[in-house]
């Protein structure tokens, strides 16, 4: 079975793998589609936390069912699904109150045990999503945009209130696009114009703010003086999550969407003056995935505009280093089996 390894930073390699096992509670998936993301990325370049080499990235999965036993889900043989690639141990206190994405024993596909840029895939059938009615691509970015899902949902934003998204990558447009869902005035920041304007057209962001550009001065303007009452950082950057805490406004909350490997410091009297509220946001449930797929098939979401470079699997490793580079403005890269 053909699979695509990361052997170390900077280095992959095509390996033959051993073809998944058929075990019980699990199915084998053939894999069709893999989303490249922020963490393949970083992962990459070594920069990505709680990271082993070698690893089998890919966690934005889309496929379709080769084998699996008689269970509750309704799963067949032939049915096309997107994986819920954050696997739980289910007994610590963050799973027994349903809080999965944070398990204290979480196992990330691509991350901390191999993912699904290969072939085929064993997965616990429980993970496992049907995507009846949407096309590979869009089953494929399920779970990036659940990401961004699940950050909005925790955040509590309510319609009318200015909510200021920094980073407008995969992540940062998922959020964008789900707060204007719930009703919020979306601002979208960045310092790539381009971007910026990608979030204009794709999001339909009611603002646009360039981060190099005396930001505080503009989000005043924007909110007459409020600053926005819910700040997103989606950057996984440690500059950017630290000067986020400069907008939101008193009362405010600020959600760390983006993860840095490092530490994060900020004033504390202006922390407290503000009566501020930080939180962070990991992952997704399986209800932020239900979300996501009734929004793709609604057509809140348009994919095809969302997914900007492609290449096959059996190109994928001449194409990433392209990816990287700010020039090729990717926004979401998918690779085809």
């Amino acid at each position: 079975m053909k699979g695509v390894t990361c052997v170390e930073p900077n280095l992959f390699k095509r390996v033959e793998l051993e073809q998944p096992k058929a075990e019980s509670g699990n199915a084998i998936v053939s894999i069709k589609r893999i989303g490249i993301c922020g963490t393949d990325l970083h992962a990459y370049k070594g920069n990505q936390p709680f990271f082993q080499y070698p690893r089998v990235l890919g966690h934005e999965l889309a496929g379709e069912i080769e084998s699996i036993e008689e269970n509750s889900q309704g799963l067949e043989k032939g049915d096309q699904v997107t994986i819920i690639p954050y696997l739980e141990c289910g007994e610590c206190r963050a799973c027994r109150i349903g809080k999965t994405n944070c398990c204290t024993q979480m196992k990330v596909l691509g991350v901390h045990v191999d993912g699904g840029m290969r072939e085929k895939i064993s997965v616990p059938y429980d993970h496992l999503i049907k995507t009846k009615g949407m096309s590979l691509d869009e089953t494929a970015v399920v779970e990036p945009l659940s990401i961004g899902a699940h950050a909005v949902r925790r955040s509590g934003i309510q319609k009318g209130e200015f909510a200021l998204v920094i980073g407008a990558g995969p992540i940062g447009l998922g959020v964008m696009a789900f707060a204007k869902q719930q009703g919020a005035k979306v601002i979208a920041m960045d310092i790539d114009e381009k971007r910026l304007e990608f979030c204009r057209n794709w999001v339909k962001v009611d603002h646009i703010v360039n981060a190099l550009k005396s930001p505080t001065e503009n989000l005043n303007e924007i909110t007459d003086g409020d600053m926005p009452s819910v700040v997103f950082d989606a950057t996984g950057n440690k500059q950017s999550m630290q000067h986020s805490f400069d907008y939101p406004a008193n009362g405010g909350k600020l959600i760390f969407v983006g993860l840095v490997k490092s530490d994060i410091t900020f004033f504390d009297p202006d922390f407290h003056s503000k009566e501020l509220t930080l939180m962070s946001s990991r992952n997704a449930t399986k209800e932020d995935f239900f979300h996501v797929i009734q929004s793709i098939k609604n057509g809140d979401i348009d994919v095809n505009e969302y997914i900007t470079h492609r290449a096959n699997f059996d190109q994928v490793i001449e194409q990433f280093e392209s990816w990287l580079k700010p020039e090729s403005n990717v926004v979401k890269a998918m690779v085809e089996l």
